[in-house]
């Protein structure tokens, strides 16, 4: 069974779901993508993981870098799990590229990767914020696709006081 809560945020209500222990989905609502690894069958629970992701939220939109305190299991294939783990290593308030992430990604398998399929993976991304897509933007600068929209990307790094704004 899986569980969901919803979350008030400066960027709209959000949803999130959870196995009963890790969290598994954060989206934002009518982004693209909305609910793509949410299974049909759920309940509205209050759960402890929730508890904890409403606190980091809390935390993260009143400008802090909070730390994680509980675990997200994303649901996806084994090259969308690699590139949402590379996502965690970004710090907060700073940005890269997609192609730097494909760059990366080839030194260490020693195969080609492209930038869109990099693209491709970020935006599936079904644990939005958290494992924050919205710090990989274009090689010329730009801030180019987010499943929740341009508009919040901007707000989110704006928050993290980083002028990424072509």
């Amino acid at each position: 069974m899986e569980y969901i809560s919803e979350y008030n945020s400066p960027v709209g209500m959000m949803l999130m779901s959870s196995d009963g222990e890790n969290l598994t989905g954060l989206w934002i609502e009518k982004q693209k993508y909305f609910k793509s690894t949410l299974g049909d069958e759920y309940e509205t629970k209050n759960l402890p993981v929730f508890d904890k992701t409403k606190t980091w939220l809390a935390k993260y939109f009143k400008g802090e870098n909070p730390i994680m305190d509980f675990q997200i299991k994303p649901k996806g294939s084994a090259f969308r799990q690699r590139i949402w783990q590379y996502l965690l290593k970004i710090p907060y308030g700073e940005i890269t590229t997609y192609g730097k992430i494909a760059n990366e990604l080839e030194k260490e398998t020693g195969k080609r990767v492209s930038a869109q399929a990099v693209g491709g993976a970020i935006g599936h991304n079904p644990i939005l914020i958290i494992v924050p897509c919205h710090r990989v933007i274009g090689s010329d600068g730009s801030l180019t696709g987010y499943a929740g929209g341009i508009d919040k990307k901007k707000y989110l790094l704006d928050l993290e006081n980083k002028q990424a704004v072509k």
